[in-house]
């Protein structure tokens, strides 16, 4: 029945009074380290599990999303190497392109320099130098966590090996003709001088003013960017718009300019929105340079590259948002303005690392072909290769990759992958592989540095080896599953997807891709400096320990919804942790343990509890299976805290109390629930469940202990039904004796009648409802009933004062009843009920639900007083 665990060099604790995180932590997680326990060994004949950590930025700190996020995914690695697979879970760090080098050239500002006045070389160098004394800072974090990753694998994004794959990528896409250089439009930091990728924008609404410009008598045209107007080189209507059509193929005078601007005719505009009217700019807007694409314009660069604008004239110089109201003041004079809306709301693109407005810019980039790579992706998981969890979420995975773009991938940094393209003197371009030579004098290389994402997206392999075909990428790829948000979907996930089938040979990157939500406030609300609700995860470990910090996560993780937290909820969490500690200490005290096989002869109570286990075990493997992570929370903590603590410990007490074969038995059953128990919740809460198991084994790990196995013919349906049957008549009893005022302690006389399947636990039942015998005096004088037609006479002479229970009791009554007359007429008000959401009616019907059940509750209290 039990599971003999392996023994390893561990040593064994003894357990305090009170649990200690901070006594416990670190120290069990240096063991699991030292012992071996998370290294994956790649010659091993056990079946494979592998997750790749997503890479957590070089310069990041451990916030909650990475918390939850890891709490997840080293739940799942846990659980599979205690099921006897080879589970690697490779950790390692994104270089972070933009935002190293940002923090870096900020800490060369306080020098009074700049990375010009290093060179790229030198400042490259010092930009390595803060990674080896102040980067990765999160690594630490994550051991505090609890992370169960294989260090000895760790990887960078700009290590040795990454980078050779990196280089053997771009070459094979270049060759097959999938990397492109092109003007074309772009995301643009003013600030930062860099392409953005799409991820890299944060969307914000924003207060702008919506202007309506007079270009003709006929045509006026609306824009929250006023200056932009400086480069159109056209006006663009539906060509079925009647209102326009005799003016396609004229030109207008551009305000301002003296240029005169062809009129256009182009499906892209939507005739029924403003005026049916727009201006085309195709320098400095994608849709526009769609247009200027189709009908062959021109495109003016009317700022440079740090949103200053460079068309001859009055404007010249000024900032663009100088420029803005420089602009609208001069049309305003010429009377060229129509109408003006501010504060005019919309959403604007903000660089995600210093929130400076992106601006889009025709610029020269490397791009991706990311067409037959995207369909690829797609593919995928359309044919059942790769499982999108939950499934509803394969419409936006598939609408992203259905539509995709080409992908720019060049940034204008020195911190990160150059590009390994050379330009010679006669204009020539080779792209050169990692195993040839640089061309010689004369040929320069491109200055450009690839997007963080391109390396990223070689991660599911690139860690396992690629491009050399490794024991590893052999031995671990596909990886068994990707843990990771909705919000990257797009961005991150379908690049990996792109990579991994197109450099593995049609393999893909992950067998399943588990989406989950963002973490937010316990009111719902995105965590936010500004909003001041943010949660520093450090702060909740240092406080409540990092088993009630991932149990607070794990308890609310709902595939792809998102996860409310708060402190309270932690502190519930910890008191979890301290239940579990105490029911444990008993055990241990009253002689628990987990020699030899179960007792053939076992009391209906060890039946009952052992028959519960079974339902939990088997419930829990489902749930996992399905990553419903709260839900395996709420089965264990139910079965932890109601099932074992509160129901089986204390009926365990009287049982052990009076010794002999009885007690013996349910000192085994009592190990061997706990044993498995503390297997189950280890994936969640690692630290305390260890710390538990080894004292109650005396050597081990359960990091290494086997994952309990289901045993169906221990589910005993009648042990249930009578320890059930049991638990009723006691409820009833305690409640009866809370609603009298009763002290939990006193002892009150009681008769028992009508016990029928429960008769031979009478002794039990009043053991637990502090009831004596009924002795010669006793005289009832209060009566209830309980479901199943048992009937409990108590004498409560002396034990209670009527009057004052009774008044109590009325005072009771009298605010169910206006609570439940509220609800009524509530619910009686068809106006009320044909309008409210749904939730809100809900909530109204289970109040009224609770006030009726409190009405019967005290009426019958109020009855067995009259008795």
């Amino acid at each position: 029945m039990t599971q003999t665990p392996e023994t390893s060099a561990i040593s064994t604790p003894t357990l305090p009074a009170q649990y200690t995180p901070a006594d416990v932590e670190s120290r069990r997680y240096e063991a699991w380290v030292s012992d071996g326990v998370f290294t994956a060994d790649v010659a091993s004949d056990k079946p494979p599990f592998t997750i790749v950590i997503p890479p957590p930025n070089v310069t990041g700190s451990l916030h909650m999303g990475h918390a939850f996020e890891h709490t997840l995914m080293d739940a799942l690695v846990r659980r599979r190497r205690m099921q006897g697979y080879e589970a690697l879970w490779l950790p390692g760090m994104d270089h972070a392109g933009i935002a190293t080098q940002n923090l870096v050239e900020r800490q060369l500002g306080t020098e009074g320099k700049s990375r010009h006045d290093l060179g790229r070389e030198a400042f490259v160098e010092r930009v390595w130098q803060w990674k080896a004394e102040s980067g990765g800072a999160i690594l630490g974090q994550m051991r505090r966590l609890g992370d169960s990753v294989d260090w000895s694998r760790e990887r960078f994004t700009m290590d040795e090996g990454l980078s050779r794959a990196v280089q053997t990528m771009f070459k094979k896409l270049f060759d097959d003709g999938l990397i492109y250089r092109a003007n074309r439009i772009i995301n643009w930091c003013p600030r930062c001088l860099t392409a953005l990728s799409d991820i890299e924008v944060v969307h914000s609404d924003d207060e702008g003013e919506l202007v309506s410009i007079r270009y003709s008598d006929e045509i006026v045209v609306a824009t929250t960017r006023a200056e932009t107007m400086l480069g159109d080189t056209a006006v663009a209507v539906h060509p079925d718009d009647e209102r326009y059509k005799h003016l396609i193929g004229t030109e207008v005078e551009l305000p301002l300019t003296g240029r005169r601007i062809p009129v256009v005719a182009d499906e892209h505009v939507d005739p029924a929105f403003g005026t049916g009217a727009v201006k085309v700019t195709p320098a400095h807007d994608p849709n526009d340079f769609e247009i200027g694409q189709r009908h062959d314009l021109p495109s003016i660069t009317m700022m440079d590259e740090r949103g200053v604008i460079t068309v001859p004239g009055p404007f010249e110089g000024l900032d663009r948002f100088e420029a803005r109201p420089a602009v609208v003041a001069a049309l305003r004079e010429q009377g060229r303005i129509v109408a003006e809306k501010r504060p005019y709301v919309h959403a604007v693109g903000h660089c995600s690392r210093c929130r400076t407005t992106v601006e889009p810019r025709l610029s020269l980039q490397w791009f991706v072909n990311t067409g037959p790579l995207a369909k690829a992706a797609g593919d995928a998981v359309r044919d059942g290769r790769v499982r999108i969890d939950p499934e509803d979420m394969s419409k936006r995975y598939f609408a992203w990759v259905d539509n995709m773009h080409d992908w720019c991938i060049s940034r204008q940094l020195w911190w990160g992958h150059r590009i390994p393209v050379w330009y010679g003197p006669d204009g020539e371009v080779r792209c050169v592989g990692p195993d040839e030579e640089p061309p010689g004098e004369g040929w320069e290389q491109d200055t450009d540095v690839l997007d963080t994402w391109f390396s990223s997206g070689l991660w599911p392999f690139s860690t396992l080896g690629w491009p050399e075909r490794t024991p590893d990428l052999a031995r671990f790829y596909p990886t068994s599953v990707l843990v990771t948000g909705y919000d990257i979907l797009f961005f991150w996930v379908a690049r990996m997807m792109m990579f991994g089938l197109y450099a593995m040979d049609g393999k893909q990157p992950f067998d399943v891709i588990a989406l989950h939500g963002m973490v937010r406030d316990e009111h719902g609300k995105k965590m936010s400096k500004s909003f001041g609700n943010v949660v520093d995860p450090l702060d909740w470990m240092d406080r409540f320990g990092a088993d009630a910090t991932r149990f607070t996560l794990a308890r609310g993780a709902n595939p792809g919804q998102d996860v409310p937290v708060s402190e309270e909820w932690c502190q519930g969490s910890r008191n979890f942790c301290n239940k579990l500690w105490n029911a444990t200490r008993f055990a241990l005290m009253n002689g628990a343990h987990v020699d030899g096989p179960l007792p053939t002869e076992l009391s209906t109570t060890d039946r009952w509890i052992l028959s519960r286990l079974e339902h939990v075990i088997d419930e829990a493997d489902e749930l996992f299976e399905r990553f419903e992570f709260a839900k395996i929370c709420d089965v264990l903590y139910h079965f932890a805290w109601d099932d074992v603590c509160d129901w089986y410990v204390e009926l365990s007490k009287p049982v052990l109390a009076a010794g002999g074969p009885a007690a013996e038995a349910t000192r085994r059953v009592l190990g061997h629930v706990l044993d498995q128990l503390l297997r189950l919740l280890h994936p969640v809460i690692p630290f305390v469940t260890d710390e538990l198991w080894i004292a109650l084994h005396g050597t081990g790990t359960v990091a290494r202990a086997a994952w309990p196995q289901l045993d169906k013919a221990l589910v005993d349906d009648a042990a249930e039904a009578e320890i059930e049957a049991l638990q009723r008549v006691v409820t009833e009893i305690r409640r009866f004796r809370s609603d009298q005022g009763l002290r939990p302690a006193q002892r009150v006389a009681a008769r028992l009648d009508g016990l029928g399947v429960v008769a031979p636990h009478e002794w039990l039942i009043r053991s637990l409802a502090r009831l004596d015998d009924a002795g010669a005096e006793f005289a009832a004088s209060a009566t209830l009933s309980v479901a199943g037609g048992v009937r409990v006479g108590l004498d409560t002479r002396g034990a209670i004062d009527v009057a004052a229970e009774r008044a109590r009791l009325e005072k009771d009554r009298a605010a169910a009843e206006k609570e439940a007359a509220q609800c009524r007429a509530k619910l009686g008000n068809e106006a009320f009920v044909g309008k409210a959401p749904e939730h809100v009616v809900t909530k109204i019907k289970e109040r009224l639900a609770t006030a009726e059940a409190d009405l019967a509750r005290i009426g019958a209290a109020l009855e067995a007083l009259s008795a």
